[in-house]
């Protein structure tokens, strides 16, 4: 269970200011989450990089294999990863200098979210841009 407290004001300027999510874990798989919450999250303007071992094209977006490789600024690093490599991810974020990092729904890593923190990134976790958003009259 996460003992983090998302700040509602984070989560809103998040959904609703445009901005580039790089969504780690999304695949071309369409029965997985990340692919539906890409689309949802693209539906509110936002741009999508879709960061997969595999480097696949998902929503015409290219993809690439780590953070690393995404060229350009990155305002989020949406994270659909499990726990366990979640800290990894968040640690590839900070030294990307991404601006905020979202930690999906049931995945929880108080001490990466602390970390993310303390560089001065905004954190989001253990919630979903498509349980957030409609809360926001965004749909």
């Amino acid at each position: 269970m996460s003992t983090h407290t998302n700040d509602p004001a984070t989560i809103e300027r998040l959904l609703r200011t445009p901005g580039r999510w790089a969504v780690v874990g999304l695949s071309a798989n369409r029965r997985r989450t990340a692919y539906g919450i890409a689309s949802y999250v693209l539906g509110l303007g936002h741009e999508i990089v879709p960061v997969h071992p595999k480097a696949e094209t998902v929503h015409d977006a290219t993809g690439y294999a780590t953070l690393a490789e995404v060229p350009g600024e990155i305002d989020v690093v949406d994270i659909f990863v499990n726990s366990d490599l979640a800290g990894s991810v968040v640690d590839e974020a900070i030294a990307r200098g991404a601006k905020a990092v979202w930690l999906q729904l049931g995945v929880i890593d108080e001490e990466a979210a602390a970390r993310a923190r303390e560089a001065g990134l905004d954190v989001v976790m253990d919630t979903c841009p498509a349980i957030e958003g409609p809360r926001l009259g965004l749909t």
